[in-house]
């Protein structure tokens, strides 16, 4: 098997980016960070000197910063440490320069581990100095990694009594899981191996035994200027949702009329001639 790209880079960290933008993830994610973690922080903290923070596939650290102000503020007498698993050299240095940015941060003592969550692991095992956590966050990160279910098994186990592991990923319903569980095989290629949604990660949550709250987000996202070829915002979303470098050289014309038609017609729905792609996520909070 060859080895996966190490992160977004290229063509594809902009299509990301501009994903991030035009979605406004961080801003859903972050919606669900308000009503959620206040009350996780204040169980999670319960008689413990010191809270270490784990964040696997951080990305550009926007959420990563949010949640670590959001604890910085409830806990001001506690001690916090933050790791960062993240393959992505241009992402992990956009996320040290929102760190110096940011004075809530510039005290928290972080240790930042350039790779993927595969080797950290390996890295750990091999070391056999596996630190513990109290809360550690894995956002839209599971499509990347080989073996997801020992992978949520090994970050599972990292965890400290009364602890608890965020997993945020596609729902089960969305348009990503009809796009990429239809087109499997044309699509699940380079970073993407084998695509699973929200609704294949509870299966294994089950079968592990763990205990989990689960958090439905519903939400679309506005794919209207994929319909019009030549439209480079359009083909820029179309190359991220598809993976490809670019949608109209990479695939041949019946498969591109063949994802279009599903993107229009079984992904999305019209309103006020919007085409509004099913974007929702799910957040999975599972316990120690």
């Amino acid at each position: 098997m060859s080895e996966k790209p190490p992160g977004y880079e290229g063509r594809n960290l902009l299509g990301f980016q501009f994903y991030l933008k035009h979605s406004e993830e961080h801003k859903v994610i972050q919606g669900f960070v308000d009503r959620v973690l206040p009350g996780e922080i204040n169980r999670i903290a319960q008689r413990k000197s010191q809270v270490d923070i784990l964040g696997v596939g951080s990305g550009g650290g926007e959420i990563d910063a949010y949640i670590l102000s959001i604890m910085k503020s409830k806990l001001p007498a506690t001690p916090l440490s933050a790791d960062i698993v993240e393959p992505s050299i241009e992402l992990s240095d956009h996320f040290k320069a929102l760190v110096r940015r940011t004075p809530s941060l510039q005290k928290i003592p972080f240790s930042w581990h350039t790779m993927t969550c595969e080797d950290y692991e390996k890295q750990v095992k091999e070391k056999g100095n596996m630190k513990r956590f109290d809360f550690i966050h894995m956002i839209q990160m599971l499509y990347y990694v080989n073996d997801y279910p020992r992978t949520i098994q090994f970050f599972h186990s990292l965890l400290k009594d009364n602890s608890k592991l965020l997993i945020v990923h596609e729902a089960e319903t969305s348009g990503w899981d009809t796009l990429w569980k239809t087109y499997r095989d044309e699509l699940c290629t380079k970073t993407i191996s084998d695509y699973k949604s929200a609704g294949d990660i509870k299966v294994h949550l089950d079968q592990l035994g763990l205990k989990y709250d689960e958090h439905l987000i519903p939400r679309t996202l506005d794919i209207t200027a994929c319909f019009t070829k030549g439209d480079d915002m359009g083909e820029l979303l179309l190359d991220f949702m598809t993976e490809q470098d670019h949608f109209y050289q990479s695939l041949t014309p019946e498969l591109q009329a063949g994802i279009l038609d599903l993107l229009r017609n079984r992904c999305s729905t019209e309103i006020d001639g919007r085409i509004l792609f099913d974007n929702s996520l799910t957040c999975l909070l599972v316990h120690s």
